[in-house]
C-alpha cells in the first residue's frame, strides 16, 4: 500500500463544507530584545465536519500558536480564520479547547471543575451537576467527584480536563498535546478513551502532537509543518480502518510506511530548526 501524501504550498481552504478554514494566516511575535520573529507564514488549511486532523512539526514551528489563533486566544496579523462559518474571536460554547496541562482549578473539586463551563453558561445548578456527573462516570471517574486535583493522579486530572471539554458537547475540538505529559501506559489508555468517545459523535478535531504514532492511530489526515516560520509543507491521508487501537495497527505495513514518511519529513525540518537556533534564527 502506498503512502498517500501531497507536497503542499498552501492547503486548499475553500472547501464548501469546512468546519475550520484557515487562509493565508501569518504572525510574528517580539523576542526578549523586541526583535520581531516570524512564527507563521501564510498558513492555510481546511478541516471538514467530523474529520480528525493532526498537526505535527518540529518544536517551535508554531503548531500551538496556530491552534491558539483558531481558538481566538491570539490574533493573527494577516489572513482569515473561520470556525463553523463564523470568524474566530472570543471563546465559544461550540468550540472546546484542551491544553497541554490539565489547567484545573486546585480549589475546586473534580465535579466543580467538570461543570465549570456549564456554570459560566448560566445553566441551573442541578442540571449542570447531573450532566457533569454523567460525563465523569463516562471518563471512569465516578466516586472521585469530591476530590481535589491535588488528590488524584496526573492521568485522572487529564480525564477531568477531557470531561470538562466534552460536557458542553462542542462541535469542534481543539487539542494541544493533551496527552503529552502522561506516562506511556496512561497515554495509551487516554488515547483509547478519547477515541471511544469520538467514535460516538464524530466531532471535528484539530489535534497538535509531537507523537507520530499518536497522530497515525488517531487521525484521518496528518498535516506536517515546516521549521519556523511555520508553513504547511505536506499532508498525509492515514487510510487505516476504524475503530483503531495502537496495539493493533502499529505492526501493519500502512502504519510503518506512514511513520517512516513522517519522520523523514520531520527529521529534515527539525535539523533545519536546530541549525537555525544555533545561528540565532
Amino acid at each position: 500500500m502506498t503512502v498517500l501524501a501531497r507536497k503542499i504550498e498552501l492547503v486548499d481552504n475553500r472547501a464548501d463544507d469546512a468546519a475550520i478554514r484557515v487562509a493565508d494566516v501569518s504572525l510574528s511575535l517580539p523576542d526578549r530584545s523586541g526583535r520581531r520573529i516570524d512564527i507563521l507564514d501564510k498558513v492555510g488549511l481546511a478541516v471538514r465536519p467530523g474529520e480528525f486532523v493532526s498537526i505535527v512539526g518540529p518544536s517551535g514551528c508554531g503548531k500551538s500558536t496556530l491552534l491558539n489563533c483558531i481558538a481566538g486566544l491570539r490574533t493573527a496579523e494577516a489572513g482569515t480564520i473561520e470556525v463553523l462559518d463564523r470568524p474566530t474571536g472570543a471563546p465559544r460554547a461550540d468550540v472546546g479547547y484542551m491544553f497541554q496541562t490539565h489547567a484545573l482549578f486546585p480549589w475546586r473539586t473534580v465535579l466543580e471543575n467538570a461543570e465549570m463551563a456549564l456554570e459560566l453558561s448560566g445553566m441551573p445548578r442541578l442540571e449542570r451537576r447531573e450532566r457533569a456527573q454523567r460525563m465523569l462516570e463516562r471518563m471512569g471517574l465516578g466516586g472521585f467527584e469530591s476530590h481535589y486535583p491535588g488528590e488524584i493522579s496526573g492521568g485522572m486530572r487529564q480525564r477531568v480536563s477531557l470531561a470538562r471539554m466534552l460536557v458542553t458537547n462542542p462541535s469542534v475540538l481543539l487539542m494541544d498535546e493533551p496527552f503529552g505529559a502522561l506516562d506511556a501506559q496512561t497515554k495509551l489508555l487516554m488515547q483509547e478513551l478519547f477515541l471511544d468517545e469520538w467514535e460516538k459523535l464524530r466531532r471535528t478535531v484539530l489535534f497538535v502532537t509531537h507523537d507520530l504514532a499518536e497522530a497515525i492511530v488517531m487521525s484521518d489526515r496528518i498535516i506536517v509543518m515546516s521549521a519556523r516560520p511555520g508553513r504547511i509543507i505536506r499532508e498525509y491521508t492515514v487510510g487505516l480502518p476504524r475503530p483503531r487501537l495502537l496495539a493493533e495497527v502499529r505492526s501493519t505495513s500502512r502504519f510503518v510506511q506512514l511513520w517512516d514518511a513522517l519522520w523523514s519529513d520531520l527529521r529534515s525540518e527539525a535539523t533545519d530548526s536546530l541549525r537555525g537556533s544555533r545561528h540565532g534564527r
